[in-house]
């Protein structure tokens, strides 16, 4: 359901008597009817002040005070853009053949592996998802044991050592399977889509919970497969590929950017500020230095900085699970994902320290001030 447009109107003016004045006007009058009422309230909410809400709201607010107070300009702030992840088709590991691809699987019978070897060989099989060609690896390195062995004692050497050969291979190439079917395939790549600017607008809200617990899970599955248990359940893993997909890194990626761009804005107002010469000197203290600290705290400490904050958190919830599978695929990572994670990791770093950046500034204008 959604909101009523002016549920959002914050009655926070300083004419309180003025408000219970028009509610006193409609009462007496008797408003019925709804277009009326409407537009009553519209004429109340225009009456008291209605600020809009969101984090965007808050930065406008905060720069249009920072610069009435200190008579600087505000600058204009441009909406970030920011690089996506390669295309899966430049991440994407080749898995060389094995020999299971040209073995007659009906010579396998009595292996419970025939079955596996069977939908390899299928031409769906042969166009199957990363994903899906990873878990018919792990059922092969599950069953092929002890199908080997039944090759051996039957005398079929030749058989035995194709199976054995190929579980070799399989066994080496499983960082690479695993690398194709997460951090190089679709789903991860949707965890890192950048949204629409005003998506972030709330975020981070009550973001989703499950891709955190998907990214975590994911790699404790990868952790046992590389340590040689190869149980799966197919289900549950494509499930938890599809929380990853609906995940919100690029949405965090973009909310940093933003707020890097708007105090980016203010750390100009601010040096324009600057330029000027000091806010305070012995002799002078200007009406600015005395109004400054409450915009500091009503605007930027007050609103801006729980989000800021919540931003914060959210980062360190998502990206060390990321993180964790990228040190446990760092042998096979490719060069175009790992200057992407580069990328990334330094651009992160700049973002999240945009607020400390900010701070900086504020204390190199109020400074003078404090000194006096």
């Amino acid at each position: 359901m959604m909101p009523h447009p002016l549920a959002s109107c914050a009655i926070t003016g300083s004419l309180p008597h003025r408000v219970r004045a028009v509610s006193d006007r409609l009462k007496k009058a008797g408003v019925k009817d709804l277009w009326r009422l409407l537009a009553h309230c519209i004429a109340l909410c225009l009456l008291v002040g209605c600020e809009p809400q969101g984090r965007e709201a808050q930065y406008k607010r905060y720069l249009a005070r920072l610069g009435h107070t200190l008579s600087v300009d505000i600058p204009v702030i441009q909406p970030p853009t920011l690089p996506g992840p390669p295309g899966t088709d430049q991440l994407h590991l080749d898995i060389p053949a094995s020999s299971l691809d040209s073995l007659d699987f009906l010579t396998l019978s009595g292996c419970a592996v025939q079955v596996t070897i069977g939908k390899r060989s299928s031409s769906l099989g042969r166009l199957a998802r990363d994903s899906q060609r990873l878990l018919l690896a792990l059922e092969y390195l599950r069953l092929a044991p002890r199908c080997i062995t039944y090759q051996r004692d039957r005398h079929a050497a030749a058989l035995s050592d194709t199976l054995e050969r190929a579980w070799q291979l399989q066994r080496r190439q499983l960082p690479a399977l695993i690398f194709n079917a997460t951090l190089g395939g679709t789903e991860y790549r949707a965890l890192w889509y950048t949204p629409a600017y005003a998506s972030e607008e709330n975020y981070p809200g009550a973001s989703n919970s499950l891709v955190i617990g998907a990214l975590q899970a994911i790699n404790g599955l990868a952790r046992r497969w590389l340590s040689g248990d190869y149980r799966a359940d197919n289900r549950a893993f494509e499930i938890l590929l599809s929380e990853v997909a609906a995940g919100d890194g690029g949405t965090l990626l973009q909310a940093l950017a933003s707020q890097d761009a708007w105090l980016a804005g203010a750390n100009a107002v601010l040096a324009k500020r600057l330029v000027r010469g000091p806010l305070c000197t012995p002799r002078i203290r200007p009406a600015a230095a005395n109004i400054l600290p409450g915009v500091v705290r009503k605007y930027f400490i007050g609103e801006i900085q729980p989000g800021t904050a919540s931003l914060d958190q959210r980062y360190h919830e998502l990206l060390p699970p990321v993180v964790a599978l990228e040190k446990l695929l760092s042998l096979v990572l490719p060069p175009d994902y790992r200057d992407w994670e580069s990328e990334r990791n330094v651009r992160l770093a700049k973002l999240l320290a945009a607020p400390d950046r900010h701070v900086q500034q504020l204390k190199a204008v109020q400074q003078p001030c404090i000194d006096i």
